[in-house]
């Protein structure tokens, strides 16, 4: 069992990821932690990422299906959770084949849909409240640069919309209501896909 999530940057992909991942023995592959890890892992590809990162240069689409292609054929789970990838079209075609060369499929992909103007309240207030318990904030938590990642998304990732709409992959969750809520349609699309 395979499942993209998508949606902007503060829609709950990583929490709806964790959830689902814990309740139906699967992996969240998130790039950004997988980038992370390999970044101290001491591999070939460690170094790689570690090089690129540390010129300050974007990781190429190349390593980040290498690290996905390492953890699908190096993990043992019952399907992975793609929590932020692909972002492109490009990255969907790799990831496309990179599945077909092992075996595997994709079963579904879950739009998670947001307000945007509420999106960007939501995570102004997570902010908030992470400054007043002393937790760190990420530093592009602000008005201005929430409203520029979320240009970015739709610039860039919302046409796998219609990429996977028309492979027939796709289903649509509205990600507004309660964790619980969202959790509990997140978990009756992959039933549905499953059986």
């Amino acid at each position: 069992m395979n499942v993209i999530l998508l949606g902007p940057p503060g829609a709950g992909k990583g929490t709806q990821a964790q959830r689902l991942a814990t309740s139906r023995n699967m992996v969240q592959l998130s790039t950004g932690d997988m980038l992370r890890a390999a970044r101290t892992s001491g591999t070939e590809m460690g170094k790689r990422v570690a090089d690129v990162m540390d010129k300050g240069e974007l990781v190429t689409d190349d390593i980040v299906i290498g690290l996905i292609e390492e953890q699908l054929t190096t993990v043992k789970a019952d399907g992975f959770i793609f929590d932020g990838f692909p972002r492109t079209l490009a990255q969907a075609d790799a990831l496309g084949a990179l599945l077909e060369k092992s075996g595997q499929r994709l079963d579904a992909v879950v739009a998670m849909e947001v307000d945007d103007e509420v999106l960007v309240k939501r995570i102004l207030n997570r902010a908030e409240e992470a400054k007043a318990a002393g937790q760190p904030v990420r530093a592009d938590d602000n008005e201005d640069s929430l409203k520029l990642r979320l240009m970015e998304y739709y610039k860039k990732t919302s046409p796998l919309i219609g990429y996977y709409h028309a492979k027939g992959a796709l289903r649509h969750v509205d990600a507004m209501g309660e964790i619980d809520g969202i959790a509990k349609e997140m978990s009756a699309i992959v039933s549905s896909v499953a059986d």
